[in-house]
């Protein structure tokens, strides 16, 4: 790791668990808050964590730095390190706090929007589990937007903290009406949100396109236009040439689209076992 922090071990400091998780994991279960010494008594590894998730916020992960962080609390660089290593640990604690942020209310609409009715498996008073799958995809959605240096993080080996867990807990207590065996749940999880996240990320690319080149979609598309109405007349693409007009309309909600088709195709696979619970 550079001595300024700005590099973790993976060589980008992008990668979770990339750093010393022995000491991530002290400090994301309270196992050292505050040094036992140090020159600038208010600083806190609170404040440290909370610039960095708005330093990231506002310029992306790369602009996250001890030698930055240190100028926006006004203290030191190495005060910083009395409490975090560096930012391979550091960016444990940040995805932590972004994970806890508190989830929405579920919508009263979900279950009517998924056109079936709201019985569950585990029969009356289980909790709704669809209600629960949309309030999980739109949650995620949501914090991605906040966070969309989140779609530049590799948690393949994320380091869990209390925040993490929680949110694991709330979404499974939110499915356990489904029925379905444990590895299935974690699987409905990790469907929902490799859904949401490819959206997301297509959204980023597209903005951040924009900034890189300073063309709107608008205008992108409107250059292309010429090639491509001589490539639909050549009748080389039969398919694409009598398409409607409105196929790629940006009018079209492809997340209400496909998160509706996922809870139709959930709803499947829970009748199904339901029905072979009752024939068994």
């Amino acid at each position: 790791m550079a001595n300024d922090g700005t590099t973790a071990a993976t060589g980008d400091g992008t990668a979770t668990g990339s750093g010393d998780t022995a000491r991530s994991l002290e400090l994301l279960w309270g196992g050292g808050e505050r040094p036992s010494r140090g020159p600038k008594p208010g600083l806190t590894l609170d404040r440290i964590v909370t610039a960095a998730v708005a330093v990231a916020d506002a310029e992306g992960l790369s602009a996250v730095s001890m030698r930055r962080l240190s100028t926006e609390l006004g203290t030191g660089t190495m005060s910083l390190y009395r409490y975090v290593p560096g930012k391979a640990e550091l960016l444990d604690l940040m995805l932590d706090r972004v994970l806890g942020e508190p989830l929405p209310a579920p919508r009263e609409e979900a279950a009517e929007a998924a056109g079936t009715d709201r019985t569950d498996a585990t029969g009356p008073g289980a909790p709704d589990w669809r209600a629960a799958v949309d309030t999980m995809a739109r949650s995620y959605l949501d914090n991605l937007r906040r966070h969309p240096w989140l779609l530049k993080i590799n948690q393949a080996r994320t380091v869990l903290g209390p925040s993490a867990l929680r949110g694991l807990e709330l979404a499974l207590g939110g499915l356990r009406g489904m029925g379905l065996r444990d590895p299935e749940l974690i699987g409905v999880i990790i469907t929902v949100n490799s859904f949401v996240e490819g959206l997301a990320r297509t959204q980023a690319d597209a903005a951040e396109a924009v900034r890189q080149t300073g063309l709107s979609d608008e205008e992108f598309w409107d250059r292309q236009r010429p090639y491509l109405e001589r490539a639909m007349l050549s009748g080389a693409y039969p398919m694409m040439a009598t398409m409607a007009e409105d196929t790629f309309s940006a009018d079209f909600d492809h997340f209400e689209f496909g998160l509706r088709r996922l809870i139709a195709g959930f709803e499947a696979l829970v009748r199904e076992r339901a029905e072979a619970e009752t024939t068994a």
